[in-house]
Order: C-alpha cells, then structure tokens, then sequence
C-alpha cells in the first residue's frame, strides 16, 4: 500500500457516533433547544442538543486542489474514513496575481482586492458546499503568523541566500502553496501597510487591522448560515515573533488584547458559529491578564471517569514542583536497574532539545510557560467571545518542558507531550470552555526528507541541503510515532479533551496543473511522486509516509470509539 493511502487507513475509523450536520439553515438557539450549528455547553462542544466529542484532521491546501472532482474526492475518502472536523485555510494573500493557481485576495500598492472568481472565493464556496454534502464540518483559519521571504526580509536565522523564497524571479523549487506558509498571513500585511516593519504591528496599526477586518468580514458573512462550519479561527499561531521581527514592547497583553477585538467583530459579523484563537497554548504565569479568571471555590473536579483529581492553576511552582518528582522517580528507576529508564532511543538529535542535561532544580519553566512566546493562552481563552481553547503539540519543532536527563529523548518528546495535554485539558475545565488540540504530529524518518519548519522555506534534512550531512538522521521510527500518538490520545480522552486534530491528511490521485500546489511531478521538488500521472497533496512533513498500517489504525480507531461513547 502506498505511503499515502497508509494515512487515510491509517485514520480511518474516527468518530462514529458524532451526529452528522443538517441542512436546514437556521440560527444557532440560545434557549437549549436543538441547533445544526456547533455550540458549546459549559467544557462541552454541543451538536443538536448532544455533546460533540471529535477526532479530526489538518488539510489546509484543500482550497487550493485543481478541480471540484479532486475536493469532492479528497472530503469524501475523509467522511468514509468517520472524521467529523477538518481543518483549512480561509485565507491565500498574494502581491502579485499568479499565472495560475488559486488566490484570495491581493495586497499590494496600498490597497487590498478579493477575488470573487473561480479561483478566488468560489473555490471555498465549493470547499463549504462539499463539506456540506460529505457531512463535514470545516475549522477555518483566517491568517497565518508565519510567511518567511528571506530574500526580502533578511531576517530568518540559519536560511542561506539561497533558501527557496516564493518572491518572484527567485527561481523556486517547489510551486506556490506547496507549503503551509506559503499563502499569505499577517507579514504580507506589515510588509504593505506597516510603518515600522515589524510583526506585531499587525496588531495594533489601525490600517492593518482595518484591511484585516474586511477581509475576515467577507469571508465570514458568505458563510453565516451554514452548519459545514465547526468554527472560525483568528489566525494560526498567532504570536510576537514571526518571520518579521517584533517590537521589544511586544508582550502577551497585546495578543490578547488583538484577539478581542477581532472575536468582537466576527462575533456581530457572524453570530452563528465559534470563534477561537488557533495559538500554540503557551503559558504566562506571572503575565498581567486582561481577563483574570473569577475565583469561585471548590476546585473543580474532570468529568471523565478516569480522573476525578481537583484541579487548580497553573503555577510556576507547581510545575517545578511536578518536574522535581517526576526526575526524582525515574532517577530512582534508573540506580535500581542499573540502565536508562524505559523507552526507545531515537536516532541523531532533536532540533529542540537542549544539548546540556537539565535540572529539575533549574528555576525557569521554560519558553512554553514564560511569556517570551507572546502568548498567554489562559487570558485569551477567557475572553467572552471567544467559544473555545486551541492549542498545538509539534515537538519537532518547540519545548514544551526541560528534559529529564535520566531518559532518552523520545522518552522526553512523549512525556512532554503527555503533560501539555493535561495541562490544556485542566485549563478547560478551570474556564469551563472546550478545549480543542487543532494540531499535532511528529516528523518520522521517513518523512524528514519533506519536513520544513513552519518559519522557514526549505527542508534542512532533504538530500540537497547544506545541514543534512550534520543533522541527519532526523526524527522518530514508525513505531515511535504510534506509541506517542497512542498515548497522546488516550491522555486527551481520559483528561478531558473535546476534540484532538492530527496533522496532515494526504491525499493521493490528484489533478496536477502546473503553477500550483498540485504540480506535475519535476525532479528535485520534494513533492512525493505522483501515482500513475496524478498529484499529491503537499507534504511538509508530517503526512502519512511509511507508517505502519495496522497499529495505527487500531490505535485510532479505539481512541475514536471511546470518544464516541462518552459523548452519548
């Protein structure tokens, strides 16, 4: 079985007792009474009058596929496969029309247009109709934090001179939209609009907000009456720092303060559906908050069965604190069976794992819990507006924690991952919202050759790149990668997670177009090769390649079920 397919086996049977979507178009009811539109009931998603606990998955070029067949095909072979939500980009900014392709909406010369044509909006009218047909509801992301230009920038660490730039006449090597920051985003706006050039003027510089305003109006009243939609997201990743610099007056109280204002607004614009944020849920104990949390005693308790803890905030202490005994117990292992505690070594290194071995006794928490992100996730979920929490777990490419030196780095990877999803579950239920994971993923071995970090334009681990000899071998074995997402799913289900969204579905037998991000086949694009004269979907990394076939689907379909009984 081709690599490809083996992801859509792979997550196959997903979520069958989430009821599907109606077509009757009606506003979301506010007395209790059944809706087609999600809602949300204390830490719960509602459908209908019933809880709506999902599995789901990231195909953010789905936009963008050549023709109406390919983007029926592609969210038909998901619905057969029992997924519920998928997520996509709303958004595709560009400074110049393309020859050919897709795009949303042109910002240049001090002015934005949207395109209302056949490839401009129309292409996600037929995504929210199809969508509709297959039983699908869509998570749509507005904007993105990351569109690196080196070339025009000159501000992205570690990229050469000739790090693939998607300006034009910088001879690319692979197609526009081929990666997930190659459609536009909040720098296309600094670079056109901003004073002082840097990314959190996307912010706070009123033209900007302006510009970006209109655009997320006409995209959210086209579809204020459709149940296909799961949710309005702000931005991906929203953050201070970017491909662009930040200000050093940059700080979490700034994005908070830009996700109100924006929640505000799609709110009036469109009172049917969510809104959330789409940050990575990192942490600011110690930040100011412009929503501070209403203390209201006794602690509350998780409604999954499986854990009954009270729980309480989040503090520096206790995570140094949580930190010191779990070094403690494995240290303790380790002396008593004389080897390294458990687990399976990777190959190589981590990008993001620290070189030095770390103490539990170390006082900072770490850049996941200190603000320096520019992200503080508690205040923004707490936000009135704002219907839901999202967070993110891509340890290829952040901490979430330091590592126990007493264990190998995969061991790190998963148990960091284990705890960042406890961590947003509780934060939940101290708010009383859902909280979705609207992304994670590992890189396999595999898959390294594909993989490009979200804030850069080239795969550093591809054949032809300048790092591979030092950095090869990169990332996790097939049957790593199972292990961590069995155990990432199953601690989502028994923390009390409302919805867990892997990252990336890919989709084979394509209809190539040159130009576009389903392109014919050309040697050294690092897109996967096409089957039998047709396309695959992009690939930056964490698509389905190599992953064995029957682990995971058992794994995904256990975890599916389990979702599925305790919504009912």
């Amino acid at each position: 079985m081709r690599p490809a397919l083996l992801l859509q086996a792979a997550f196959g049977a997903l979520l069958a007792s989430a009821a599907s979507p109606t077509r009757t178009y009606s506003k979301r009811s506010d007395d209790g009474a059944p809706s087609p539109f999600i809602s949300t009931q204390g830490p719960h998603f509602m459908l209908n009058g019933s809880r709506f606990d999902f599995i789901g998955t990231n195909a953010y070029w789905l936009p963008t596929l050549n023709s109406e067949e390919d983007i029926d095909f592609t969210l038909g072979n998901i619905s057969a496969r029992g997924i519920k939500v998928v997520r996509t980009w709303a958004f595709n900014d560009v400074t110049t029309i393309p020859e050919n392709g897709t795009w949303f909406q042109l910002i240049a010369n001090g002015t934005t247009t949207i395109n209302n044509g056949t490839n401009g909006l129309q292409k996600l009218d037929t995504v929210v109709r199809l969508a509709e047909k297959h039983g699908i509801f869509l998570h749509l992301s507005l904007t993105n934090n990351w569109n690196p230009l080196p070339l025009i920038d000159n501000t992205t660490a570690g990229l050469s001179i000739s790090a693939r730039d998607v300006t034009n006449g910088t001879n690319n090597t692979l197609p526009r939209n081929t990666l997930s920051n190659d459609y536009g985003g909040m720098d296309v706006y600094v670079r056109e609009f901003g004073v002082n050039k840097t990314h959190d003027e996307f912010y706070t510089n009123e033209t900007i907000l302006a510009a970006f305003m209109n655009y997320t109006t006409q995209v959210v009243t086209r579809y204020v009456n459709s149940p296909a939609i799961f949710a309005w997201e702000i931005a991906n990743d929203p953050r201070c720092n970017s491909s662009i610099g930040a200000a050093p007056t940059c700080s979490p109280t700034v994005i908070t303060q830009f996700h109100s204002t924006l929640a505000k607004h799609i709110s009036s614009q469109d009172p049917n559906h969510l809104v959330a944020s789409g940050n990575q849920g990192f942490f600011c104990m110690d930040c100011p908050k412009l929503f501070p949390r209403v203390v209201t005693p006794p602690p509350q308790t998780s409604s999954t069965p499986n854990n009954r803890r009270a729980v309480r905030p989040l503090t520096k202490r206790s995570i140094i604190q949580e930190r010191k005994e779990a070094f403690k117990k494995t240290r303790k292992l380790q002396r008593r069976t004389g080897s390294e505690a458990g687990g399976i070594r990777i190959r190589g290194r981590w990008v993001s794992t620290e070189t030095r071995r770390q103490s539990a006794d170390d006082q900072g928490v770490g850049s996941a819990f200190d603000g320096s992100q520019g992200v503080d996730s508690e205040d923004i979920i707490n936000i009135p507006q704002i219907g839901f929490g999202t967070f993110q777990l891509f340890p290829d490419q952040n901490s979430y924690g330091l590592d126990d030196p007493n264990l190998p780095a995969f061991n790190n990877t998963l148990n960091q991952g284990l705890a960042w999803i406890q961590q947003h579950a509780q934060m939940g239920q101290l708010f009383n919202k859902p909280v979705s994971l609207t992304g994670f993923g590992l890189v396999t071995q595999a898959n390294a050759p594909f993989f490009v970090p979200f804030n850069e334009t080239q795969a550093p681990f591809a054949s032809d790149s300048s790092s591979n000899s030092t950095q090869q071998p990169f990332g996790v074995t097939d049957a790593q990668q199972v292990d961590a997402y069995t155990q990432w799913l199953q601690a989502g289900l028994t923390s009390g997670l409302q919805g867990m969204v892997q990252y990336q579905w890919s989709q084979p037998n394509l209809t190539t177009a040159v130009g576009t991000a389903i392109s014919p086949t050309v040697s050294g694009t690092g897109v996967e090769p096409t089957v039998t004269g047709t396309g695959v979907s992009p690939n930056d990394g964490y698509a389905g390649n190599a992953i064995a076939f029957d682990p995971v689907a058992n794994t995904i379909q256990q975890a599916a079920q389990q979702f599925g009984a305790d919504s009912n």
